[in-house]
C-alpha cells in the first residue's frame, strides 16, 4: 500500500480495464483471494489513519464493495475496535465473495445496526466503489450518505467516494466527502480530475499483490503526471540556445493579458521574448519589464519563433490567424484565438492543416471554451473531460490542454495526461495568460507540443501548491515566480 504523492509518473486504468486486470487475478487465485486482501487493505489503512478510533461505522452496499467493508469490519472486530456495520445487501441476493465476507463478520462478532450511529471516530464509506458507473445513490442509501457528511468524522471510502464516477471524475447530486480513498487494485482517472480532487481526499493505493508486470498488459486509459524536471543549462549557452517568443494579443484595451504571458515567457527561460500589440493606443514599452522587446508580429520571422496567440485578442486577433496558422513554427492558441476558431469552419480546417506540415499547436481551453470548439455545453465537457480533451485534440489535431481541476493534456494517439499539481488559487485573472506563456517558453527552448504543455503546466500548479499561504496569488507575481 502506498499514498499517492505525485513523486513519480503513475498508470490510470478506467473501469473496464480495472475489470480485465480483476479478472485476471481472480482466474489465477483461490476464491474470495481478492476480497480477503482488499479487506485487509481497508482495516490497515483504517488504523494508520485514525490509530484510536474505537467507534468506526462501516457503512455497506450490496455488492463486492460492501463485501470489502464487511471484511474488513471482521479485522477490526478482532483486533479490539468496535466496528458497526450497516448493511444495504442480504445473503440471498449478495455476490458469492460478499456472501462469505459476511458471514466472516457475523463469525467474528461484527455488531449489525439498522439505526445510523451518532457518536463514532471513524467511517468507512464502502457504498458502491466503481459500482457509482452503474447507478446513481437514491433512497436509503442517499440518506446514509448525507449522514457521512454530516457526521464530522474522518472518512475512508473504499475504492472510489460513492457518487464519484470513476473514469470522469463527474458526481451526481448526492456523492461522499472523503478524507482518503484507498483505491483497489488500480488508481482510477476520476479520482485525480473535475469533482474528484475535492472528494477523494488524500488517495492510496493498494494494488492487491496483482502486479501488471506479472500479469497480460492492459494499457492505461491515462497518466498521472509525476515529478518534473527541467534540462540543465550549459555554461557554454546564450540567449540563442533558448529561442524567442513572441506574444500577440493585447487589443481592445487587453494590453495587460499579453503583457503577463510575455512575463511568463521571459521569467520561464526564453531567450527573447517580443509583446506585439493589436491595440494601436497600446503602450510602446514596459517601464517594468524593459526586456520585452515590442514589435508588430508581421515584421518577425516567426518560421522560426514560438508565438502565443489570443491573450487578450479580443475580435481583432480573427483576422490575422490564417497568416500566423501558414507561418508560425510554434503555435499557442488561447483565449480570444480560441473563441474565433470555434465561430469559423475556414479557420478550423486551417487549423488542422497545420499537423500535415508538422508544426506543433497547442489549445489551451477552459471547460466554456472547450464547449464552444466541440459546439456543445460546458456541463457536457465536464461530465467527462478525458473525453472532451480527446474529442478536440483528434478533431484539430493538435495537442490539447483542458483547463480545471485536473488539468488534462493529450494529442491524437496518445494516452492522456492528468496534472496533479494546483489548486484553486489559480482562480484568478490572468492566470491562463502565464500558462500559455510558460509554454511559449518551453517550446522555443526545444520541447515537442506534448512534453512542453506537460512540463509547464505541472510548473504552473506546482507553483500554486506551494505558495506562500499569507500572500494573495495573483498573476503577474505567478509569472515572476517561473524559473527555466
Amino acid at each position: 500500500m502506498q499514498q499517492v504523492t505525485f513523486s513519480n509518473r503513475q498508470a490510470l486504468h478506467d473501469v473496464t480495464a480495472t475489470r480485465q486486470l480483476e479478472q485476471q487475478a481472480q482466474q489465477a487465485l483461490p476464491p474470495h483471494t481478492l476480497m480477503a486482501r482488499a479487506g485487509l487493505a481497508v482495516a490497515k489503512l483504517a488504523l494508520a489513519i485514525a490509530p484510536h478510533a474505537q467507534r468506526i461505522w462501516i457503512a455497506a452496499g450490496p455488492g463486492n464493495n460492501g463485501g470489502d467493508g464487511l471484511e474488513a469490519a471482521m479485522h477490526l472486530q478482532r483486533w479490539g475496535k468496535h466496528p458497526q456495520v450497516s448493511w444495504l445487501g442480504n445473503p440471498e441476493q449478495a455476490p458469492a465473495d460478499t456472501k462469505i465476507s459476511h458471514q466472516n463478520a457475523i463469525d467474528a462478532g461484527v455488531q449489525f445496526v439498522d439505526q445510523l450511529p451518532q457518536q463514532i471516530d471513524l467511517c468507512i464509506d464502502a457504498l458502491l466503489g466503481i459500482g457509482s458507473q452503474l447507478r446513481e445513490p437514491a433512497g436509503l442509501m442517499a440518506d446514509w450518505i448525507a449522514h457521512i457528511n454530516n457526521l464530522g468524522t474522518p472518512v475512508l471510502a473504499v475504492d472510489v467516494p460513492t457518487g464519484l464516477q470513476a473514469d470522469t471524475g463527474a458526481a451526481g447530486a448526492s456523492h461522499v466527502k472523503a478524507s482518503h480513498t484507498l483505491s483497489l487494485l488500480t488508481l482510477k482517472p476520476g479520482l485525480f480530475t473535475a469533482h474528484g480532487r475535492d472528494l477523494a481526499g488524500s488517495v492510496w493505493l493498494d494494488d492487491l499483490q496483482h502486479r501488471q508486470a506479472d500479469a497480460v498488459s492492459v494499457a492505461p486509459s491515462a497518466w498521472l503526471a509525476g515529478q518534473m524536471t527541467t534540462a540543465t543549462r550549459t555554461h557554454a549557452s546564450h540567449k540563442g540556445s533558448y529561442g524567442d517568443v513572441v506574444v500577440i494579443g493585447g487589443a481592445q484595451g487587453m494590453t495587460g493579458a499579453t503583457l503577463l504571458a510575455g512575463s511568463a515567457a521571459l521569467h520561464g527561460g526564453a531567450g527573447r521574448v517580443f509583446a506585439s500589440l493589436l491595440d494601436a493606443q497600446a503602450l510602446p514599452f514596459d517601464t517594468t519589464q524593459p526586456e520585452l522587446m515590442f514589435r508588430h508580429w508581421d515584421t518577425l520571422a516567426l518560421d522560426n519563433m514560438s508565438v502565443v496567440c489570443g491573450c487578450g485578442g479580443g475580435t481583432a486577433i480573427a483576422k490575422h490567424l490564417p497568416l500566423l496558422f501558414k507561418s508560425a513554427k510554434h503555435l499557442v492558441m488561447d483565449a480570444d484565438a480560441l473563441n474565433a476558431i470555434a465561430q469559423s469552419t475556414p479557420l478550423q480546417e486551417l487549423l488542422c492543416a497545420r499537423s500535415q506540415q508538422q508544426r506543433a499547436t497547442i489549445l489551451t481551453p477552459h471547460p466554456l471554451e472547450a464547449a464552444r470548439l466541440l459546439a456543445c455545453s460546458t456541463a457536457e465537457v465536464q461530465a467527462n473531460r478525458l473525453e472532451a480533451a480527446q474529442q478536440l485534440a483528434r478533431r484539430f489535431a493538435c495537442t490539447v490542454v483542458l483547463k480545471g481541476s485536473g488539468t488534462l493534456i493529450t494529442q491524437p494517439d496518445t494516452t492522456p495526461v492528468i496534472n496533479p499539481t494546483g489548486n484553486a488559487r489559480l482562480a484568478t485573472g490572468g492566470t491562463g495568460d502565464v500558462l500559455a506563456g510558460l509554454i511559449g517558453a518551453r517550446l522555443a527552448g526545444g520541447l515537442n507540443g506534448f512534453d512542453a504543455a506537460c512540463q509547464a503546466v505541472y510548473q504552473h500548479g506546482q507553483l500554486a501548491d506551494f505558495w506562500p499561504r499569507d500572500q494573495a496569488l495573483t498573476a503577474s507575481q505567478l509569472a515572476k515566480a517561473l524559473t527555466a
